[in-house]
């Protein structure tokens, strides 16, 4: 779960500062001492480790059940998520030294940072509980798209407001408007039959099962 800072439009384009808290403060520091660790040990994948930390800052880790975790990578405006568990799919894991690819790095610098943040409060006298000291990002913005005939919510997340602009550009440019014609079924990207009876006018099409839709 990431703790998310909801913004409006005017002030994401405004450039508007958002407040910091004690609770993201302990949780970046915790991730860079982790990460200061992690590229000690593994100098040779120090450039991996500091796309690890954006993406841990990003909130795009997830622990999964049996010790997996689900770490999201980014590449040209595009989503996709790989299963880290030891392994991952992603094709950077056969070449990175020891297969410590950014997803592995970003799951294991996850749980480390976690862990140290949470024992800093348990030996201490926390103003805000526990539970609440989990990653976050500081912006993020949901957009509804049209994929394959069927409208898909897309979260974008960032620890920069102007970055988050720039890809949210770039995502829309990759899905332009496309004007629907009328009548036209978008679950199953098929023209539908104009039917007229009592005054009232609506379009449906036939499915094999021999049901009707109406594109709802």
């Amino acid at each position: 779960m990431a703790i998310v800072t909801e913004i409006s439009w005017e002030d994401m384009f405004a450039g508007k500062a958002l407040p910091d808290s004690p609770v993201r403060q302990a949780w970046r520091t915790a991730v860079a001492e982790i990460a200061e660790k992690a590229k000690a040990t593994l100098p040779q994948c120090n450039g991996r480790v500091e796309k690890a930390v954006q993406i841990v800052l990003n909130g795009d880790v997830e622990l999964l059940p049996y010790g997996k975790a689900k770490v999201a990578s980014q590449s040209n405006g595009s989503m996709s998520y790989f299963i880290v568990n030891g392994t991952c799919e992603c094709k950077d894991f056969a070449k990175a030294p020891s297969g410590w690819c950014k997803h592995r790095l970003a799951y294991g610098l996850y749980k480390r940072a976690s862990a140290l943040v949470k024992s800093r409060v348990a030996h201490s006298e926390p103003t805000e509980t526990p539970q609440a000291i989990l990653p976050e990002a500081p912006a993020s913005v949901n957009v509804r798209l049209m994929l394959g005939g069927r409208e898909v919510q897309i979260t974008l997340r960032d620890i920069n407001e102007q970055h988050l602009l720039e890809r949210l550009e770039k995502l829309l440019q990759r899905f332009p408007v496309e004007e629907r014609k009328v009548g036209w079924c978008t679950l199953h990207n098929i023209q539908m039959k104009e039917n007229h009876k009592n005054g009232q006018t609506w379009y449906s099409h036939k499915l094999a099962n021999g049901k009707w839709c109406q594109g709802k």
